[in-house]
């Protein structure tokens, strides 16, 4: 589960994210509750409409909830969203962190739905619960069905009267908050941020992290929680949003069945009111922690999200954060003085802050980009951008808003933010103020906001007349919104099956130059289209010694053209409204496009014109180096990236030479600070060219205008040496378990994984993949997660995932991971060996394999449903002279798996003998404080320095 701003923790391989996890319910079910089970028959008033915009209608309860209703028949998805408005501002002494642990134990059951987490498997959603300053929030993407959404919204009323809180549960899942709180230990530049920050508030609870102080999450009785959750898990505490593909009708009935029959409660929320006094002098902040890169980080109060000032003061951290055209980016990343810089604004219902941070490499000097820092925040508040400035940041926030609201997935969990400020349609509000800012605003917000007396910084700077900034209080938003109507509402697509066969029959095919297209053109929400552009070049022996500058160049194609500099690249991407991403490395080039019908080929243009002819600025390139070299140094002390990069060394022993060699960090940094600018020329006129591509779009698109403009640009782009792809060879790899150490770090990384001759075409394959997703694939019910997290406590994410490779080499695995506690490291291997064991010797269940193939089946429905992921499913066909025939012969192949087989070949594939587990932590201090002997040493990082 997310509490505060997500700390990344993207680790190229691991196939789950680990901060996208909600709390595992309890199985045990219990016969008290607290508030009449929704879903009783008592009669109830029908809702009534309150207003609508922009295709958002609002309906109100006779309970007190609201419910707003989001139809959208272009996708087979249905996203319901129930956002409670409480949050760490609603928290009490004592209590920090509570409505964080009260988002997880939401998860362990209610009466009528004991085990939450199974059912969120079967029915193959995409499910979260969020936890922010001013609200909760849970979701559920699943494919739109009746039963979906009966089950949806029956579980959704259930848990918010019904669910369990019960004592038992909090003594496990205390231990996995704590653990996630551990995991926000390991980042300094985090903390400084959560440091800077509750600096800056001397009383308001908005200076409170949301995960918590530890002792509140240790020591919290169950007693406060329960009452916690029975004054603020109300119907008239919640606002419900259903968006996707429904009968509104249907769906607004169905809504008050499950909601209308739960009473309103008698007891009246307390209203927060502490105001925060005007700051009255800078305020400093020292963070001395062990890491690899220097951060700065300053806060400045500004007013709420709803109040008049606020738009420009969106606009404002634009200008001095946007890459590379923001006052920050060029006065600390241009000149060397920093590796990066962001910022952004707290958009909260109550007066909130403005961050700006930025990063510094060891060998560069604090002092001097501090002093840099500080005086382009002063200087800013002196300046009057140019019209140009501003229009290009509307231009970009205007895209954003844009392509965010034809995604009704997206923009349905994104409106909680807007409803914790105290109303939905700030969404459009918003929008539309941001349009109307003036270099004139954005100047009158700096001179207010951005003064030394209203900064909280890394120290004190005393002053004998303080300039002081007055923070307006939040403004009366019924009154603000009385009157608006917003814009007309966004063009709806068709209604669209997403089956295997149905997209196959949609899809058409042909070849033109070395271009092979998969198109296929479907009328969507807002005129989207997801494209995928993939050039393939080199091959084993023309790739030698170029894993490095392969990569590099990549990085390097949107940075400057002949004809283009980098911040016009940018800039004409934010007026087109695209999206554009560009990733891959040493044979092959990735570009994925997300635009607008009218917008696709004049945006094609612009990414033909940047793979074909990049002129490659050699102070970009110093820029791009300063950046990944930041990247890396902060890789080496941190456990996951240690414990992630260890394994695959060892995994895939190739040599040096190989393109697909793993580097050590150390090596990483020689490489890149030898590499030069014309060895990345060199690389991009040696092997770059459309000889070997593949184009695949999805979405509305004019076909004969898309098939035109490949066959005048990229058609007769040759490349200059031959391709052929790299292929692999299985090896049997010896297994290893291998602890590093990382000094300092309150977090442990665990990783394990084994080798297997198999691909994706061999007959062993499906039953591998279910019998992975029961064993630890699934949403929190998995046999690992059931262990590991919701019964020891261990572990705040765990689970593994199966691969094999499209292609005819026999290359695939079967892996684990887990986060955890260093002095657990003993606990998580023994239940981690123990659950392996039970499977290889008792199997999986019937129900257990009925209940895996429903909600994989499911799943399978909500990714095709989303553009992008069909897109780039296209290209994979193209890659592999597959079709989607190919798909629908593979669920068949799953859905006709029985227990024997599976279990069979959980047995052959699944040996612990041969499983190489690597950890990363702090094992030596932890062995300390548990005050055991000293064992042998943990193994040194490659290319890291003992501490």
């Amino acid at each position: 589960m997310k509490h505060t701003t997500p700390i990344s923790l993207a680790i190229a391989g691991v196939l789950l994210a680990i901060n996208s996890f909600a709390q595992a319910p309890s199985k045990t079910t219990s016969k008290t509750t607290t508030k009449p089970t929704s879903g009783t028959t008592a009669k109830v008033s029908a809702p009534v409409k309150v207003t609508s915009v922009e295709g958002i209608t609002e309906y109100a309860l006779s309970n007190g909830m609201k419910v707003l209703l989001f139809p959208d028949q272009s996708k087979q998805t249905i996203t319901v969203n129930i956002t409670y408005l409480v949050g760490s501002r609603n928290e009490n002494y004592g209590e920090t962190g509570m409505a964080h642990l009260l988002e997880h134990l939401v998860f362990k059951g209610s009466t009528k739905h004991p085990n939450v987490a199974q059912e969120l498997t079967a029915h193959g959603c995409n499910p979260n619960g969020t936890t922010w300053l001013d609200r909760t929030n849970y979701f559920e993407v699943f494919q739109a069905t009746d039963e979906n959404l009966n089950w949806a919204l029956d579980m959704e009323s259930d848990r918010m009267v019904n669910s369990f809180i019960a004592k038992k549960d909090l003594e496990s899942e205390m231990t996995v908050v704590r653990n996630e709180f551990e995991m926000g230990e390991n980042y300094p530049s985090n903390i400084l941020m959560q440091r800077t920050v509750s600096s800056a508030y001397l009383w308001h609870n908005y200076g409170n992290s949301t995960i918590g102080a530890r002792a509140d999450i240790e020591k919290v009785p169950i007693d406060r929680l329960k009452a916690f959750y029975r004054n603020y898990y109300q119907p008239d505490n919640a606002i419900l949003l259903v968006a996707g593909k429904f009968d509104e009708a249907k769906t607004l009935k169905l809504v008050n069945e499950k909601f209308g029959v739960i009473p309103k409660p008698t007891r009246k929320l307390q209203t927060t009111y502490t105001d925060e006094p005007t700051q009255d002098g800078e305020r400093l902040v020292s963070l001395q922690r062990t890491g690899d890169v220097q951060a700065l980080c300053a806060v400045y109060h500004i007013p709420a999200g709803a109040h008049a000032d606020f738009p420009a003061c969106e606009v404002m951290t634009e200008l001095l954060t946007d890459e590379p055209s923001g006052k920050l980016y060029k006065s600390l990343v241009e000149t060397k003085k920093a590796s990066y810089v962001y910022g952004y604004n707290f958009a909260l219902r109550e007066p909130g802050v403005a961050v700006y941070n930025a990063g510094i490499r060891l060998e560069s000097s604090l002092d001097s980009a501090k002093n840099i820092f500080v005086k382009t925040l002063n200087d800013f508040a002196k300046y009057t951008p140019s019209q140009e400035e501003v229009d290009r940041i509307k231009n970009k926030m205007s895209k954003n808003a844009e392509l965010t609201l034809n995604s009704p997935e997206d923009f349905g969990i994104n409106l909680s933010e807007y409803i914790a400020q105290g109303d939905w349609r700030l969404f459009f509000y918003t929008r539309d103020q941001i349009q109307k800012v003036t270099p004139e605003d954005v100047h009158r917000v700096a001179q207010n906001y951005l003064k030394p007396s209203n900064r909280t910084l890394g120290e004190f700077i005393p002053t004998k007349n303080p300039d002081r900034a007055e923070i307006p209080v939040a403004p009366d938003i019924a009154s603000l919104l009385k009157d608006y109507k917003g814009g007309e509402a966004i063009a709806q697509g068709e209604v669209f099956d997403p089956s295997p066969s149905n997209i196959e029959s949609r899809t058409k095919r042909e070849t033109v130059g070395g271009v092979k297209m998969a198109l296929l053109s479907k009328k969507t929400r807002g005129n989207s289209v997801n494209a995928q552009l993939v050039l393939k070049f080199g091959d084993i022996n023309s790739l030698q010694n170029k894993g490095i500058v392969g990569s590099q160049v990549v990085s390097m194609l949107m940075r400057g053209t002949e004809k283009h500099t980098r911040q016009q690249i940018q800039d004409e991407l934010d007026k087109l409204k695209a999206r554009v991403y560009v990733y891959g490395g040493a044979d092959k080039c990735v570009v994925n496009i997300e635009t607008l019908r009218e917008n696709l080929p004049a945006v094609l243009k612009l990414v033909s014109e940047f793979i074909q002819t990049p002129n490659f600025p050699v102070e970009e390139w110093e820029k791009l180096k300063q950046e990944k070299l930041a990247q890396i140094e902060e890789q080496k002390s941190d456990p996951q990236s240690i414990a992630y990069t260890e394994l695959n060394r060892y995994i895939n022993p190739f040599p040096k030479s190989d393109p697909r060699y793993n580097f050590t960090f150390d090596e990483q940094i020689a490489e890149l600070n030898a590499l030069t600018i014309d060895q990345i020329k060199q690389f991009h006129k040696d092997f770059y060219g459309a000889s070997n591509a593949n184009l695949a779009i999805s979405g509305d698109f004019d076909e004969k205008e898309i098939k035109d403009l490949v066959t005048q640009s990229l058609a007769n782009w040759k490349s200059p040496k031959p391709y052929s792809r790299l292929t692999r060879t299985y090896q049997d790899i010896a297994a290893i378990n291998k602890s590093f150490e990382t000094p300092d770090k309150a977090n442990a990384m665990f990783f394990a994984q084994v080798k297997l001759p198999i691909n994706d075409n061999d007959p062993d394959y499906p039953a591998l993949l279910l019998g992975n997703e029961i064993l630890g694939g699934g949403f929190l019910n998995s046999r690992l997660a059931t262990r590991i997290r919701q019964k020891d406590g261990i572990s705040y994410g765990v689970g593994s995932y199966a691969f094999a490779d499209q292609s005819e080499d026999k290359i695939g695995g079967w892996g684990a991971y887990a986060i955890y506690a260093p002095e657990n490291a003993g606990k998580l291997e023994v239940a981690f060996q123990e659950e392996i064991k039970k499977v290889l010797t008792e199997g999986f269940t019937k129900q257990e394999i009925e209940e895996a193939k429903k909600g994989w089946l499911q799943n399978n429905q909500v990714s095709r449903a989303q553009d992008g992921y069909i897109a780039g499913k296209l290209e994979d066909n193209l890659t592999y002279n597959r079709t989607f025939k190919w798909d629908e012969e593979f669920e068949n192949k799953v859905k006709a798996l029985t227990p024997e087989q599976i279990n069979a070949i959980m047995k052959k594939y699944i040996d612990p003998s041969k499983i190489s587990i690597v950890k990363a932590g702090d094992f030596e201090k932890a062995k300390k404080k548990m005050g055991m002997p000293q064992e042998e040493k943990p193994a040194q990082a490659a290319g890291n320095k003992k501490p």
